[in-house]
């Protein structure tokens, strides 16, 4: 059945947005006198939404923070996060011109993210793909957030879309799970941030690169 409605993820489907998150981290770290970490580092800890972001990172370098101290780091590195999302985060190659594609071809399209929603919201203005998508649901725009199944059929439900015929767009293993869960056809990105091996994750098509996805055969 060839789809009507495209969901996609947001970080590591859409943008490259871990060198912003790494930044960020460590700018908070800096202040708590705590050590940095890598790159590779603060991409493990993506996915969860900011709050598990900030307490796998405060974890890792051994902080331990009372519920008081972890609201306060959070409200500065949202704040902060907020400022300077778009220094280093980038589209993924050919996601702008597959995009433009899409929507000329007449497919609906929307974001599912666990990224806050006024944080999501800025980072696809910011880089000119807002104008792309129907509807962007963060993580804290519903009452659920992935890998609950309802955070995506919520959304597919408000642009009057139908799961049979609607595609889910990730690249880590909530993304596999949320679709799973809800009967929605899934293609895994392999290029993002998944935590397990592709073996592990359960999909009904992968891409190695963004503007494959145009080429797949549920679109001909």
């Amino acid at each position: 059945m060839k789809p009507s409605l495209i969901i996609f993820d947001l970080d590591g489907t859409l943008v490259d947005s871990a060198p912003d998150l790494n930044a960020c981290a460590n700018r908070i770290l800096s202040q708590i006198n705590k050590r940095q970490v890598s790159l590779d580092q603060s991409k493990n800890f993506i996915g969860d939404g900011v709050r598990v972001f900030i307490e796998k990172t405060l974890s890792f370098v051994g902080h331990s923070a009372n519920l008081e101290e972890l609201n306060e780091i959070e409200r500065l590195f949202l704040k902060d996060y907020q400022k300077h999302s778009a220094d280093l985060s980038k589209p993924y190659p050919g996601v702008l011109e597959t995009l433009t594609k899409l929507k000329k071809a007449g497919f609906q399209m929307g974001v599912c993210s666990n990224k806050p929603q006024e944080a999501s919201e800025h980072l696809l203005t910011t880089l000119n793909l807002r104008q792309f998508f129907s509807k962007i649901a963060g993580g804290d725009y519903y009452s659920v957030r992935k890998p609950d199944k309802h955070h995506l059929l919520q959304l597919i439900e408000d642009l009057n879309g139908n799961p049979q015929k609607t595609l889910m767009v990730g690249d880590n293993e909530h993304d596999a799970t949320m679709a799973k869960d809800g009967n929605v056809h899934f293609i895994f990105c392999t290029y993002g941030y998944s935590r397990l091996p592709i073996k592990e994750i359960i999909y009904d098509e992968r891409i190695s690169s963004f503007s494959e996805i145009i080429d797949l055969n549920i679109f001909k």
